[in-house]
């Protein structure tokens, strides 16, 4: 009698177990954009202005210059191609930042201006 309960008790532990299979979504991860970001930043003299940007002699948009500080990651991160690219930053219609740059995918390159 013994032996057929214990075998009842085990055979309804293992149904309750085995059917008890959590069926959750799995979360489908792809790869990071092949993009990186600049971020332009002054310590005083171009804060809050507005700059014309120039990328490889032929791409222009204007960008908002933020005030530098320590770890500052915060104000408008504008979102470029990666690879080597030729940057040049104006003002005034003088040249305040020219350099080529190698941008890596998801790196947010701070530009500091004078």
């Amino acid at each position: 009698m013994k032996k057929m309960l214990f075998a009842a008790v085990a055979l309804i532990a293992m149904v309750l177990l085995v059917g008890c299979k959590g069926k959750y979504p799995v979360a489908q991860q792809t790869g990071k954009d092949d993009v990186a970001f600049l971020l332009f930043e002054s310590p005083d003299q171009y804060k809050g202005q507005i700059v014309t940007v120039t990328l490889d002699g032929k791409t222009k948009f204007q960008a908002e210059v933020i005030k530098a500080k320590k770890a500052h990651t915060h104000g408008t991160q504008y979102e470029v191609s990666t690879g080597p690219k030729d940057i040049k930053v104006e003002a005034d219609g003088k040249v305040l930042y020219q350099k080529k740059l190698m941008l890596s995918a998801q790196e947010v390159k701070k530009i500091t201006l004078p």
